[in-house]
């Protein structure tokens, strides 16, 4: 079985979805759980693009130790000084560099020759490798460029350092005939690609990602790039997922294999789908909710007689095993802790007394607490760790029904500690409440969406909310969880606002310096 690496870009394509607005331990999470998920490198960020993103990039490169960290930049010689800056601590630190070949991108975006393009290629990868051991060289729309230009301009930047090349459909345009036969073309044609491994990366407009990822793979490819449960800009890249498990299932037609760890599936679209708000289709290949349900009579009466008849993925390959109750409110703190080492998250001796604190509480309330839910609890306490002053929630209180006028009342602690409460109607609860927190917020605000999603089943379930405000201008994400709806939909609004105040701050701070 020959072994395909599997490069993963949530972090870089993956927030450019729409809408996706992660902070930096949002992105350290995710980042420690691609580790335990096997993959072979991580994409952490666009250093040069922002402040922020060259934080968090620095952070993953210099926590994350099992898995190479990677970051985006542009064939600029100031780009690559500050992914050097940001990467330099990791264990193997990459930098991916991309510049655009396809004849509509040279002349109308990068309006260069494509004899300038060649040099701008081989210059700025010969720079790159001064510093970094190991350089990914993207030929930006390579789908739809000219293949022996690809071929010439290939060769050149190999002969310049490059120990990767990607060939991404960056539109999601090819099919998985055309992809690899490209594949197969530079594999025949450039006379040193022996001494690079050769990636693909393909986006999903046309709903046929994966299908051209496996088909650049039995051409050539020994690198699969993607995403978690597929997220990225437009219609999304490569389901890594999809591909892993189809290589799995069908290895007696792929002679290929991944190091991912199947078992961690689940948990990581768990976590990437809670922390971006983007949620999984019921039906979606592999992890969705229906994966392994089975409406049908004669579908429920085979799988019962045996699996195998109307499912080829066990639920336990990917870490989709029975959610049935594992503790309760006798349950102790030494017992809690088990838990969550087993969920695998290391958390401090007061983060891990307010997770107790707070599954208690729930405990209290909840007939089966699962663990789906303290896994909603974990992910909002480690992702949680500023100390800028915020707006919380003293008391809020919503009358409804069909025979009046849904009203909310809120009081609320400002940031500077003072205390402001007002009432408002609305054509429904959720409105009444956010109308009255916009109208206490000092901020200027816009709800652009509203999410509200169950948390594992039962009358009793977790709710979970995510909306997207855009806050004085910035748009910004933000979730909340209750067993009330109500008060998840509250949670979520003032979550938005307070995630805006820390980016404000630490603003500020930089500023300062």
């Amino acid at each position: 079985m020959s072994q395909i690496k599997i490069f993963d870009t949530t972090l870089r394509d993956g927030e450019q979805s729409p809408g996706v607005n992660l902070n930096q331990l949002e992105k350290l999470e995710i980042a420690k759980q691609l580790e335990r998920f096997g993959v072979d490198r991580m994409e952490a960020g666009f250093p040069a693009s922002s402040k922020g993103d060259f934080n968090a990039v620095k952070m993953i490169a210099d926590t994350i130790k099992d898995t190479s960290v990677t970051g985006l930049a542009r064939t600029v010689k100031s780009d690559i000084d500050t992914a050097w800056e940001a990467l330099k601590g990791a264990a193997e630190p990459c930098l991916h560099l991309f510049l655009a070949t396809s004849p509509i991108h040279m002349t109308y975006k990068l309006k260069q020759t494509p004899e300038q393009v060649i040099d701008t290629a081989e210059r700025m990868v010969g720079y790159a490798r001064e510093r970094f051991p190991q350089v990914e060289w993207s030929a930006e729309d390579a789908s739809r460029s000219d293949w022996n230009f690809l071929a010439q301009i290939i060769e050149r930047v190999i002969d310049a350092g490059a120990t990767v090349i990607n060939l991404p459909d960056t539109v999601g345009y090819t099919t998985p005939a055309e992809y690899g036969q490209l594949f197969r073309y530079i594999k025949e044609t450039v006379p040193n690609i022996d001494r690079v491994n050769l990636s693909c990366h393909c986006h999903n407009d046309l709903g046929m990602a994966v299908a051209n990822s496996i088909a650049a793979v039995e051409n050539g490819a020994t690198q699969v790039e993607g995403t978690i449960n597929g997220i990225g800009e437009r219609a999304g890249n490569a389901s890594l997922e999809e591909v892993a498990v189809a290589l799995k299932i069908r290895a007696d037609h792929y002679p290929y294999e991944t190091g991912l760890k199947l078992n961690e599936i689940k948990r990581t679209s768990d976590l990437v789908a809670k922390l971006t708000g983007m949620y999984v289709q019921a039906n979606k290949a592999v992890i969705g909710r229906n994966a392994f349900a089975h409406e049908a009579g004669i579908h429920q009466d085979g799988v019962l007689k045996h699996a195998s008849t109307y499912e080829i993925i066990t639920p336990e390959l990917v870490g989709v095993n029975s959610n049935t109750l594992f503790l309760g409110k006798h349950s102790g703190r030494h017992a809690f802790k088990g838990k969550v080492e087993e969920l695998g998250y290391n958390l401090s001796d007061e983060k891990l007394k307010e997770a107790f604190n707070q599954f208690k509480l729930l405990t209290d309330r909840k007939k089966e607490v699962t663990d789906d839910d303290i896994f909603t609890i974990l992910t909002e306490i480690q992702t949680d760790t500023s100390t800028v002053e915020k707006y919380k929630m003293e008391m809020f209180q919503v009358q409804y029904g069909t025979a009046n006028i849904p009203t909310a009342t809120v009081r609320l602690k400002t940031p500077e500690g003072g205390i402001v409460q007002t009432a408002c109607t609305g054509q429904g609860s959720v409105e009444a409440l956010y109308k009255t927190l916009d109208m206490l917020v000092e901020e200027e605000l816009k709800l652009v969406d509203y999410q509200l999603n169950s948390v594992g089943g039962g009358k009793d379930a977790l709710a979970e909310s995510h909306v997207q405000l855009i806050v004085n201008g910035e748009p910004m994400n933000g979730r909340g969880s209750a067993q009330d709806v109500i008060e998840a939909s509250a949670n979520a609004f003032l979550n938005a606002v307070n995630r805006y105040l820390v980016q404000a701050k630490s603003r500020r701070k930089e500023a300062v310096k």
